[in-house]
């Protein structure tokens, strides 16, 4: 039984931060490969013009995930209450162009900054995960006006101290209680922090809004050892309809790069990377 699902490709895979003059390129670029969705990187809101952005989506027959970029200055976990409000200040510019493209969600790991990673005391970490779920619930609340849900991504230990697994992330979910907050889903994460992929998005069941994938190297789809038929088992079972979206980086990106420990090129380059990861998943989707 094939995945009905849209394919889907992020930004961050070429540019970083993109911009609204490197849509018009870049997106029948995304289109001639064969994807359906571009998953947009919005690290600084200004460079994004949403009316062009929009005329270029529609050029190219394409719809749009947005994502979010939570550096140090974007913390809600912070004890700096300037960091918390600039935190909610960027997911609020982020959902009002979600809204204005047409994207139903929102994603990214927007409950604290990423890699916040330490070993803190109980007491430190009970404080930092009810500041995370007080701005979450905030965020929510904002979504509601744009007709938006969040999807809340669980990132590994190298990453975050606060939410790791499904299980992280549903105790979490639980806490904020606002039904317009779900899950995003990374397999290269996931391939450090659940021992079992396929049970992991079953638990995340209807919760499960928006699925990223690469290799267990952030490499392309198919030439590593990520578990793939679990993944598929598992979208499989709770019957998700969503995108499964390509995330993955350049090197050439200095900035971006070092933040993700990129240090070498995954791929011969990134037009190839795009192109031989969506041929794969093509024939993923149809159980092949």
């Amino acid at each position: 039984m094939a995945l009905h699902v849209k394919l889907g490709v992020s930004t961050w895979l070429w540019t970083s931060p993109f911009k609204t003059d490197e849509a018009a390129a870049l997106f029948f670029k995304i289109k001639k490969f064969g994807y359906e969705v571009v998953e947009i990187a919005v690290e600084d809101p200004t460079l994004i013009d949403t009316r062009e952005i929009k005329n270029q989506l529609k050029a190219n027959g394409l719809s749009a995930v947005i994502c979010g970029a939570f550096g140090p200055t974007r913390d809600l976990t912070s004890e700096d209450e300037s960091l918390r409000k600039t935190g909610l200040s960027y997911i609020e510019d982020c959902l009002e162009i979600a809204g204005e493209l047409g994207s139903d969600l929102f994603a990214g790991p927007m409950y604290s900054a990423v890699g916040k990673a330490r070993l803190v005391s109980s007491e430190q970490k009970k404080i930092e995960w009810e500041r995370a779920v007080q701005g979450i619930r905030t965020t929510a609340g904002l979504a509601r006006k744009h007709g938006l849900k969040l999807a809340l991504e669980p990132l590994n230990r190298f990453e975050s101290d606060l939410i790791n697994t499904i299980e992280d992330l549903l105790d979490l979910i639980r806490d904020i209680n606002e039904a317009s907050v779900g899950i995003g889903l990374d397999m290269f994460h996931m391939n450090i922090e659940e021992p079992d992929p396929e049970q992991a998005i079953i638990d995340a069941g209807d919760k499960l809004l928006h699925m990223q994938v690469s290799e267990n190297f952030r490499g392309t789809p198919g030439t590593g050892s990520a578990p793939w038929e679990a993944y598929y088992a598992g979208l499989s079972k709770i019957d998700y309809k969503g995108t499964v979206s390509i995330e993955s980086f350049a090197p050439a990106n200095k900035e971006l790069a070092a933040a993700v420990c990129i240090w070498k090129n995954l791929a011969a380059d990134q037009d190839s990377f795009a192109r031989d990861g969506y041929e794969f998943l093509k024939r993923w989707v149809k159980g092949v």
